[in-house]
């Protein structure tokens, strides 16, 4: 599969997919407090209202251009510190102090929701499509924790497509495990890679989890807007969630936290029992991380010589390339194919 670079969305720093992303953890924004925000190249001001609501929008006042989130929130509306211009819940102005009637002015305002211990910023025009989620856990009720934070010298959509790289789980992690993924579009934005790994018994990990299964351990990812990853593993019975959600930052780097999940249980004992699982889940996270946090630091990826092994690769990068992209600071909608002759 030949990769046009020239258009290509895939490893870009120009440019991203339409898409949920996350902005900031839901506790670091408590009620009446506005924060700023740098977003994919985009400055936003996001603020909680008196009743709870979290509200993004763009950063600078319309008026002489301050920074929204020097000002304060009041009620359910944001008041610029310079003039005092206040813009309510859709961004319209409703109070100019030196004005008997407000101008027809108003901000661009963005959706947002929370999920997972995280805020969540829809970066496009259309409406929302589906928040990430671990397609096992679609309906079902969860217990979770926010695990690492952390900050990698390469583009989003390289890090991802590690988890799918067959081959390095021989070479970099040393188990010997027999991989072959099976592409599947959970819908337009998301696509799902499953495989059931057999192997690995020369590995501690797998020879720790050995007893619980017979024949396979359940290894599988879900990527959704070419910026975020769920990785299910484990066996049958018990299986590890992780939630990789990345975002592009400045020259093509990444910034990601990860969510470690687990299926909620009842009473004491099942909070008890989530607690460890959650602290396990960090663990199993860890050691996948460990062996491969150089290469992420130093890598320039450019795949120019394909092999059968990187199959899942190409069909990762083909799935993100026909995906609607949107430009770096602007966000404005990008045409990735070459004209018509």
């Amino acid at each position: 599969m030949p990769l046009n670079k020239q258009h290509s969305t895939f490893n870009n720093s120009n440019q991203f997919l339409e898409g949920w992303y996350w902005a900031l953890p839901s506790k670091k924004l408590k009620v009446g407090q506005v924060k700023a925000i740098a977003l994919l190249g985009r400055n936003l001001a996001i603020y909680r209202t008196i009743s709870g609501q979290v509200i993004a929008v763009d950063a600078y006042c319309p008026h002489m251009g301050a920074h929204l989130a020097e000002g304060k929130v009041e009620g359910d509306g944001i008041r610029c510190f310079f003039h005092n211009w206040k813009y309510d819940i859709n961004g319209i102005c409703v109070d100019i102090p030196s004005l008997e009637n407000p101008l027809p002015v108003s901000i661009k305002t963005w959706y947002t929701t929370e999920k997972y211990g995280l805020i969540w910023v829809w970066v496009g025009e259309e409406k929302p499509d589906l928040l990430p989620f671990v397609p096992e856990l679609e309906e079902v009720d969860c217990d979770y924790i926010l695990g690492t934070r952390f900050i990698k010298n390469c583009h989003p959509n390289v890090l991802l497509i590690n988890a799918i790289d067959a081959h390095h789980f021989n070479t970099v992690h040393n188990l010997p495990l027999e991989i072959i993924f099976d592409a599947k579009e959970l819908n337009h934005n998301a696509i799902t890679f499953n495989n059931k790994t057999r192997g690995g018994d020369d590995s501690w990990l797998i020879r720790l989890i050995r007893p619980f299964y017979q024949n396979e351990v359940t290894y599988s990812m879900c990527y959704w807007y070419g910026s975020t990853g769920t990785v299910t593993l484990g066996p049958d019975f018990l299986h590890f969630y992780i939630v990789f959600a990345l975002r592009m930052i400045e020259g093509g780097k990444t910034e990601g936290q990860t969510i470690l999940i687990t299926p909620k249980r009842s009473g004491f004992l099942g909070w008890g029992i989530n607690r460890g699982l959650l602290w396990l889940t960090q663990q199993v996270g860890n050691y996948f991380a460990k062996g491969d946090t150089q290469v992420f630091q130093t890598i320039k990826f450019d795949l120019k010589t394909p092999t059968k092994a990187d199959r899942s690769i190409l069909e990762f990068i083909q799935h993100v390339n026909c995906q609607k992209a949107l430009s770096w600071e602007s966000w404005e909608p990008v045409d990735n194919f070459p004209p018509t002759i």
